[in-house]
């Protein structure tokens, strides 16, 4: 099969590069959001704990650890549009095994299969994230990832609209429909691996990312603002992913509204279309307010929601713990762009560790989670809030930073 030939232009590139991005946002968003129906899935319905059942997020995002070097290595050698290419198949057969798993009820299969799955996602992160701030123009990386954030966030809108029909209920198929969301997600996946496939030399005119011997990380590690960037992005996921899974059981809760597993699911879908229509808004207000300022107000606004949230009951703390999506639009976008360091040089192993940060969404869930089974689940929001303080001090420092802010 030929690849697609060169643009004319570095504009051309550019926009041809954005148009291909939109449907890998799209489909991150939309399975993640999937996976986060799982737990509320094995909670409300197949009845266990919030510990066992946060397992699935851990699963899920173990892999940006554990699998972040290997994959930077391997983008170094095969390009930027390979490697998105090569983690698009590992998605849509990991998205086939995954069906299989929920279809047999197998737990062990299904945690196996999340691992696959986010194993893929990482090509994307690394790959996809780092190249758009490296061809956007000057000072429009943060808005024009923003922007693909947005596409990732209708997937995330859409995900449980479309599946808590078919992960949150008991029907006369049994377990049939489980198997259904992850199969057809596969199917899109695969033709979206050939679209970038055949696109494999469209940065071919763009500097290869630069190889650096293992001992010279070193060199990337010391700098400041990744480093900070890294606990903050750490943060700003496991606290993300964390509402995002416990949302419909908080939803589901005798004090807050009482509704039935599906029709929380559902509602799931309004803390992810927040995130969707700031997104689209914080693209423009990045125009305007410095992007460190902007974090930092989202940041403190997200401190004061959870709180509200912990301590609130009935339609209060529902609004507020739902209106956190608002609040989490632009972070992380952000974050990254704010984490670069100067030297575009580095940015593939820049990418790769922030990347390893994610891991922030296996651990902080988990460990809310394990605090939710002691002390209820509206106390344990104080794992998330304390997040969100976190990445409001980074904020901060970077806007009192005199270089990029």
């Amino acid at each position: 099969m030929a690849s697609t030939p060169l643009p004319s232009s570095a504009s051309d590139m550019v926009a041809r590069l954005f148009r291909r991005s939109i449907g890998i946002f799209f489909m991150g968003g939309f399975v993640t959001a999937l996976v986060g129906l799982l737990v509320p899935r094995l909670t409300l319905i197949d009845r266990l704990d919030y510990t066992r059942a946060a397992l699935v997020q851990f699963a899920f995002h173990s892999s940006y650890l554990l699998f972040a070097l290997p994959i930077t290595a391997l983008l170094v050698r095969i390009g930027y549009m390979r490697a998105i290419a090569a983690g698009l198949a590992v998605m849509a057969c990991a998205c086939v095994a995954l069906g299989g798993a929920a279809w047999i009820g197998s737990y062990p299969l299904l945690l196996l299969a999340l691992l696959s799955l986010s194993t893929g996602i990482t090509f994307l992160q690394i790959a996809a994230n780092v190249v758009q701030p490296l061809v956007a123009t000057e000072g429009g990386g943060a808005a024009r990832l923003t922007l693909l954030q947005g596409f990732n966030s209708v997937g995330t809108v859409l995900a449980p609209l479309i599946g808590a029909g078919f992960l949150l209920q008991l029907g006369a198929m049994g377990r049939v429909p489980l198997a259904l969301p992850f199969l057809a997600c596969a199917a899109v996946l695969g033709g979206l691996c050939l679209v970038f496939w055949r696109a494999r030399d469209l940065l071919a005119s763009h500097p290869a990312p630069e190889r650096l011997p293992l001992a010279a990380l070193g060199r990337v590690l010391r700098e400041r603002r990744l480093a900070w960037g890294s606990l903050a992005m750490f943060g700003y996921v496991g606290a993300e992913v964390t509402i995002g899974s416990l949302l419909a059981n908080y939803l589901a809760l005798p004090t807050i509204l009482a509704i039935d597993p599906a029709s929380a699911g559902r509602l799931v879908s309004l803390y992810w279309g927040g995130a969707m229509l700031g997104r689209f808004a914080g693209a423009l207000g990045l125009a305007r307010i410095a992007p460190a300022r902007l974090l930092a107000i989202v940041a403190l606004g997200a401190v004061l929601l959870v709180g509200i949230a912990s301590g609130a009951h009935g339609i209060i703390g529902a609004a507020a713990l739902i209106a956190v999506g608002l609040c989490n639009a632009i972070m992380y976008p952000t974050i990254f762009a704010l984490a670069l360091p100067e030297d575009r040089g580095l940015a593939a192993y820049a990418s790769m560790i922030l990347c390893m940060a994610v891991v922030g969404g296996a651990v902080v869930p988990l460990a809310t989670g394990a605090l939710a089974d002691q002390v209820g689940l509206a106390a344990a929001l104080g794992l998330p809030l304390l997040c969100y303080l976190g990445i409001a001090a980074f904020a901060c420092m970077i806007a009192l930073s005199p270089a990029k802010r």
